[in-house]
């Protein structure tokens, strides 16, 4: 029987192999027994499909639940979850998938952005949708034929921060600092304390390292190495795996938590797990810096920005960031190409100093 339990759920999952292709769910149960004939029928019924010709129907609303429940335990599965709120919210999840056309898509973009959503949401919304789709019909289900709305994101300038904004930034966090609201720093309780100093020594890596946030704050100390001051990240979004070395501030920072270490994680909450998508105090701090235009996921930004402007090329930067697809390392070509027209100048003129000391 291909019933399975994952350590992030209390209910069993339904996972086998038919010709060829991977099939998984959730039984949405506890009891083993209930979760083994639901595999049963599920087999049942898709050899019925493959083999009888037989079509079953789900609703749109199935089918996004089946395909979050395929991705439980992935960095994407909460936003999956946000954006089938979303959807339940303006589409006709109720209708059958089949029934579902590409008019209810147009209305759903366009509901979305009278709503004030941006382009980028609107896309994420709707891929939820694209992907549910295939996946149902990858199962075997009655699907219509849909045409997706395209849609156009806006061109915005790259945001890194320069060094003065990095300092700023940081003075914001320093956990010894004062300031309104705050208790003197030896009044203040020991939770507190952490979580401060948490923050600030959470940014340095990001900006040090040019990790995902997930990547850097769930990090567990099995793939830190003092010794070696390199640190083995892995990247769940895109599935590699990159050995990164530390700077001299990584390194003071991991060596004076390791002094105090208590459990498995770097980063952890109050029960000792993995620190999670905690940000406020870090999405505050750029405010107070006056950063407002910023997001976490610039000082990912300012790391690759600053090694191309300091005559690292897009396709090494590329290898530090994870990219899987150089596409996505090319918004920076621009300050590699900056770099190379400033060469050229500094060519030039030494060629024509040259030819001026001859004359």
């Amino acid at each position: 029987m291909a019933i399975v339990k994952r350590s992030n759920s209390p209910n069993w999952y339904i996972q086998f192999q038919l010709n060829g292709t991977t099939y998984i769910r959730s039984s949405r149960t506890t009891t083993k027994k209930v979760a083994e004939q639901m595999e049963i029928d599920w087999k049942a019924k898709l050899h019925g499909q493959q083999f009888l010709g037989h079509r079953e129907r789900m609703t749109v609303r199935q089918a996004m639940e089946q395909f979050c429940d395929s991705k439980l335990g992935t960095p994407n599965h909460k936003s999956l979850l946000y954006s089938a709120k979303v959807l339940q919210r303006l589409l006709p999840v109720h209708r059958d998938i089949s029934d579902l056309t590409s008019h209810d898509l147009e209305r759903f973009k366009r509901d979305r952005a009278a709503e004030g959503s941006s382009p980028q949401t609107i896309k994420h919304n709707l891929n939820l949708v694209r992907c549910a789709w295939k996946y149902a019909r990858k199962l075997g289900f009655r699907v219509s034929e849909l045409e997706f709305p395209q849609i156009k994101l806006p061109k915005t300038p790259l945001r890194y921060l320069s060094e003065d904004e990095e300092r700023r930034f940081l003075a914001c966090l320093d956990p010894m600092r004062e300031g309104t609201g705050l208790r003197p720093f030896e009044d203040r309780d020991a939770e507190l304390k952490r979580c401060m100093q948490d923050a600030f020594d959470l940014v340095v890596l990001l900006l040090d390292t040019g990790a995902r946030y997930g990547e850097i704050a769930n990090i567990e100390w099995t793939r830190i190495d003092l010794v070696e001051r390199s640190i083995k990240l892995w990247r769940p979004k895109v599935q590699n795996e990159a050995i990164l070395y530390m700077t001299d501030r990584v390194n003071e920072i991991l060596n004076r938590r390791a002094s105090v270490r208590a459990g498995q994680f770097v980063f952890s909450n109050r029960k000792g797990g993995p620190r999670g998508y905690v940000s406020q105090a870090i999405r505050k701090a750029l405010r107070k810096a006056g950063l407002q235009d910023c997001r976490i996921h610039t000082l990912r930004h300012t790391h690759a920005s600053r090694l191309v402007q300091n005559g690292m090329s897009v396709y090494e930067v590329r290898e530090i960031l994870g990219h899987t697809d150089i596409k996505t390392t090319m918004r920076y070509a621009h300050l590699e190409a900056r770099q190379v027209t400033t060469k050229a100048r500094d060519v030039i003129n030494r060629l024509n100093m040259q030819s001026q000391s001859t004359n």
